[in-house]
């Protein structure tokens, strides 16, 4: 079962994004209503990716987002964004900021699977690596 944790101030996009996930039998989701609780969350339950609206009360998606990459304890989880900003100029400057992977809303179900996907998948073993070998 993999954790993820969506940071949304928006009750109808949170239903959303827990229905999509609710499809996938090894997923689960767990949500924070503002950046300040994300961060909380994030550091307790180490979720293996989190989803981050931009626009939240208090700070932004994007200061969150710096926060956790600046954390030891969190600093290893993948950060997308899943925001409403979906010009390219928002796009160019998330994904400069350092988010994973920049996703726009209205959500586009097949994008978002796949964005999930590509982000849980597991990394192939570094090459020479004994990890995976059998002996």
């Amino acid at each position: 079962m993999r954790t993820i944790l969506y940071v949304e101030d928006n009750p109808a996009n949170l239903e959303l994004v827990e229905q999509l996930i609710a499809r996938r039998s090894d997923l689960r989701v767990i949500s924070a209503a503002d950046g300040d609780l994300g961060i909380a969350f994030a550091r307790t339950h180490q979720p293996d990716v989190i989803l981050m609206d931009i626009n939240l009360p208090g700070i932004s998606g994007i200061e969150a987002m710096k926060i956790l990459h600046a954390d030891p304890a969190t600093n290893h989880i993948p950060i997308i964004a899943l925001s409403a900003n979906a010009m390219p100029r928002d796009i160019e400057r998330g994904l400069a900021a350092g988010f994973f992977n920049y996703l726009t809303k209205p959500i586009k179900v097949n994008q978002f699977m796949e964005a999930l996907d590509a982000v849980l998948r597991p990394s192939p073993p570094a090459p020479g690596s004994t990890e995976g070998r059998t002996a």
